[in-house]
């Protein structure tokens, strides 16, 4: 009888329901406006809608017509090629991060964030006026000797360019973790042992942060394969994406068979291309669980043959050229990229205070004109609101539902955390274009689409992760045992929360629900699709004003947009915990 017992014990304890169930509405809201509507836009490529029987005609009509092919293969390269550019030049500035004392660092950083957070719709549409052909840029490279007859926009070079600026900051941010993780002592210790100073990083810090480099790798490959506002700005026809072809299908020829295909692909190569990093090195870096194990085998011989040919090619460096000539090079590269990353939110107040006809910098006259036409416009003002309603209510409920999650995951310790930590990840993971189209397939069904409401929908859905994450950060920094020693003086639960939980994760809550408003106020892509040209949001009304004629009072609409972001991120950033 003891036995049994002590049976009976141990299951009620395995199915006790713990705070990882504050995660269920969290999950349902996945399930319901993720896997779901995914799930039924790529089923019914499979489906002939005549006969409703299995039916692979769109992936034949898909592989056969060259264009298609061309486009897969465009969408692939330019993703691969953004990633190594991430890579190569995202490094060095995480680690000039990493290097620094915390209070310089979290000065130092927001010149990387506030980049991080203004559309990339306002930063291509910044380049297109900078890299145009009587642009800035290119009277500068005349003046210096170059061709008189520079073309440095819609090509391959500028699409690359522009994605990797957009994606960049993302780049650092994941990589910089895993560099603030390696123990310090450890490169001065192999100093003391004889190593120089290129020997220790090459053989000691590069090696430990390669899975830091592998994960930003992941992600800015997988979020290049569904971008395809920079494509559809600043290249050519030859330079045409998955996503501007998904757009085609979906608003112009309503081929939803196709679009579903097409989403299909990406998934399938999302999903590979993550399979394939979990062979390689392991998830549980990006599950928030501790370091990647790196798995040995092919990828460790690469790595150390990379290693080597750093460490030889430093060395044979470091005897040409002195010490401080190296880092004040290093300096120079990396206030360099800085000063890029900067330069788009920089340029829009001189353009909107021109008093031209059309947008140019730097302007010959000043006017407030624009922004009279911007505040007197119906149209502009309609969706300026519309998107300040939208963003409240998004960063409103993401909050309340990743705030759940996230305490219910701190409080935890049981093995499914990871997997609902990967769950509430899948709106990052997922391309923007499949969760655009994917929306648009099902909310046409059940009349949200050109509602407030389905946008406000979408918005929350891929707000989400960045929410969930700062707020779990939060919770996860929280002593529990203030709680407890508040019950041992007398306090009830809501004495608890009140007047301890609340004023410690108060900061965290603030700078979460503000990251979420932000959000929504930039999003494009669910905009594009749910809203469907009836309700006009602020980037869809700037969207449709690059596409179709460019105007000054574009700029003087992104001012505002750029001001509103600048405020609202410094005051998340001084609210979110250190």
């Amino acid at each position: 009888m003891v036995a049994l017992s002590d049976k009976d014990t141990v299951a009620r304890q395995r199915f006790r329901p713990d705070s990882l169930w504050l995660s269920a509405p969290g999950l349902a809201y996945m399930v319901l406006l993720l896997i779901f509507p995914a799930g039924a836009l790529i089923w019914q490529s499979f489906v002939d809608p005549k006969s409703g029987a299995f039916d692979l005609s769109v992936y034949e009509q898909m592989f056969s017509a060259g264009v298609y092919v061309k486009v897969l293969v465009n969408t692939f390269s330019i993703a691969a090629q953004v990633t190594i550019v991430c890579l190569l030049v995202g490094y060095p500035i995480a680690v000039w991060l990493a290097g620094m004392e915390e209070r310089r660092r979290r000065m130092a950083m927001w010149l990387v964030l506030l980049p991080f957070w203004v559309s990339p719709l306002l930063k291509n549409f910044a380049w297109i006026v900078l890299l145009a052909r009587k642009g800035i840029v290119a009277q500068l490279l005349t003046g210096m000797g170059f061709d008189t007859e520079l073309n440095l926009l819609y090509g391959r070079g500028a699409v690359i360019f522009g994605m990797a600026h957009a994606m960049l900051p993302i780049a650092i941010l994941t990589m910089l973790p895993t560099m603030l993780a390696i123990d310090s002592r450890l490169m001065p210790a192999a100093m003391t042992m004889g190593a120089s100073r290129a020997q220790a990083f090459w053989r000691i810090f590069t090696p430990l942060s390669m899975p830091g480099v592998a994960a930003a790798g992941l992600l800015v490959f997988v979020m290049g394969l569904g971008f395809f506002i920079t494509p559809a700005l600043l290249g050519s026809p030859n330079e045409t994406v998955i996503g501007q072809m998904m757009i085609t299908q979906v608003q112009k020829l309503f081929n939803l068979r196709l679009a579903g295909a097409l989403a299909a692909l990406l998934l399938a190569v999302t999903l590979i291309t993550i399979a394939l990093y979990d062979r390689l090195f392991g998830m549980s870096a990006v599950s928030g669980n501790g370091a990647v194990a790196r798995r040995a085998g092919v990828i460790d011989a690469i790595g150390g043959v990379i290693i080597e040919i750093g460490a030889g090619v430093s060395d044979f460096i470091a005897r040409l050229i002195p010490a401080r000539l190296g880092r004040g090079a290093f300096t120079v590269f990396v206030w360099l990229v800085i000063a890029m990353l900067i330069v788009p939110v920089l340029a829009f107040p001189p353009m909107a205070f021109s008093g031209s006809s059309f947008l140019e910098f730097p302007p010959k006259s000043f006017s407030l004109r624009w922004f009279q036409a911007y505040l007197g416009d119906d149209q502009w003002m309609g969706a300026t609101t519309r998107s300040a309603i939208i963003a409240i209510v998004t960063g409103v409920i993401a909050t309340i539902i990743s705030g759940m999650a996230a305490y219910g995951l701190a409080r935890s310790q049981r093995k499914a955390g990871g997997l609902i930590f990967l769950s509430f990840m899948l709106p990052m993971v997922v391309p923007n274009i499949v969760i655009g189209v994917s929306l648009f397939y099902v909310m046409a069904k059940i009349g949200l689409i050109a509602t407030d409401t389905g946008i406000v929908l979408g918005h929350t859905l891929s707000a989400m992760p960045v929410v969930f994450v700062i707020l779990l950060t939060t919770f996860r920094s929280v002593d529990w045992r203030l709680l407890q020693a508040a019950a041992t003086l007398g306090a009830n639960r809501w004495q608890q929360i009140r007047l301890i939980l609340l004023p410690l994760v108060k900061g965290g809550a603030v700078a979460a629900f503000l990251f979420g408003l932000l959000h929504s106020f930039e999003e494009l892509t669910i905009a594009l699709f749910v809203g469907a040209g009836v309700k006009q949001t602020l980037p869809k009304q700037m969207w449709d004003d690059i596409i179709l004629s460019i105007s000054p009072t574009l700029a003087a609409a992104s001012v505002f947009i750029v001001a509103v972001v600048t405020v609202l991120f410094v005051i998340a950033e001084k609210a979110r915990p250190r």
